[in-house]
């Protein structure tokens, strides 16, 4: 699907997911689940149709939405750079380092560059705590951040 997917046809899709998983019990997280695999992110467009469907509000469907961190209901860009901030990495100097990798790539936190490059977002806790401070890049962890891997990997997401 293309980004630039007109409200119809983010409309009919949502509705072919939600006919697909509505039978199941507490079927709203896998909806989401299903759209965001769809489009990439959950459009606006589809929290109505949500709501509708399941008999809810659309700010209870929205509160759910905004409730989970890795929900978003704008593309992400072409690369996904997930910070921990959780005690460990803080106590290993991850402050400093994300504030660097910010810099570098001029965002702030859960920006996405201006050409859909990177989108930098903070999270609580990647498991690593034994290895911190730590990232995780398109889905792959990164222990033992510092200042070399910062530049680095800023490097990889820009190009």
């Amino acid at each position: 699907m293309s980004l630039g997917i007109i409200t119809d046809e983010i409309e009919a899709v949502t509705s072919d997911i939600i006919n697909k998983l509505q039978s199941l019990e507490g079927p709203m997280l896998p909806i989401l689940n299903g759209i965001q695999e769809t489009f990439g992110y959950i459009p606006k467009d589809s929290l109505a149709v949500i709501a509708d469907k399941l008999n809810l509000s659309k700010a209870e469907v929205y509160g759910v939405v905004s409730f989970y961190h890795d929900y978003r209901t704008e593309p992400a860009g072409k690369h996904i750079v997930k910070i921990c901030r959780a005690e460990a990495c803080q106590s290993m100097g991850i402050n400093e380092l994300s504030d660097r990798l910010l810099s570098l790539l001029g965002l702030k936190w859960g920006e996405t560059s201006k050409d859909g490059n990177v989108t930098v977002e903070a999270t609580y806790c990647l498991g690593l705590c034994a290895c911190a401070p730590a990232a995780m890049v398109d889905g792959k962890l990164v222990a033992r951040l510092d200042s070399t891997k910062i530049e680095s990997l800023a490097a990889e997401v820009s190009a």
